[in-house]
């Protein structure tokens, strides 16, 4: 599918929210989405968690401290914030509503604990898209295969992952991650179809 530079004009962005268990695959579509769609731009989680070898700061996560996490929590300075697999995981607020004040869409690759705390605070400027991995069979090949985690961090991602299936129905699409390209096209879709949206109270009958 071909990225379309063509959108809608409207004064606020929206936020896209981009969940899945861990092991699904957003990290990788979020980045394929970011070199296809214009005006769109992602938000760079803090986290509590080790650095992963392959990682930097400031490009993947911003790692802080527990301290810091907190302190940011306490000004308020967090859109959302959950606990996940023993660290702290947070997407600072600023920087996302400054973007979609100037009209410009943002990206968040956040837990559905997150994603709920998003959908309260934004309402209607926030689409949630659970991004599913083909079978549990599949994901856990995939958490052995990635090769980042022990076998005990990999049962407790499981079980994790089958808690958070269950949220798939009060998000607005789904996709599911069976081929990179084809997942990539479909939430590009969603997207575009997300900014050809008529909003509420333009145009129509009154």
């Amino acid at each position: 599918m071909k990225a379309t530079s063509r959108r809608t004009a409207r004064a606020i962005g929206k936020v896209f929210v981009v969940s899945s268990p861990s092991g699904g695959g957003k990290t990788t579509i979020v980045r394929e989405i970011l070199q296809r769609v214009p005006r769109l731009a992602r938000s760079i989680s803090v986290t509590t968690r080790p650095r992963r070898p392959e990682e930097r700061d400031g490009r993947d996560y911003r790692f802080v401290t527990e301290q810091q996490f907190a302190a940011l929590r306490e000004q308020g300075g967090l859109l959302e914030w959950a606990q996940v697999h023993q660290a702290y995981y947070g997407t600072p607020r600023r920087l996302v509503e400054q973007r979609i004040a100037s009209g410009w869409d943002m990206i968040l690759s956040i837990d559905v604990q997150g994603a709920e705390q998003v959908r309260k605070h934004l309402g209607e400027r926030s689409v949630l898209v659970f991004l599913l991995p083909p079978s549990m069979r599949d994901l856990r090949a995939r958490l052995i295969n990635r090769r980042t985690d022990s076998a005990d961090s990999i049962r407790h991602r499981l079980q994790a992952a089958e808690r958070e299936l269950a949220c798939v129905r009060w998000y607005d699409y789904q996709v599911v991650n069976r081929e990179l390209g084809r997942a990539v096209d479909e939430l590009e879709a969603i997207i575009t179809a997300e900014r050809l949206r008529i909003q509420p109270g333009k145009g129509g009958k009154q």
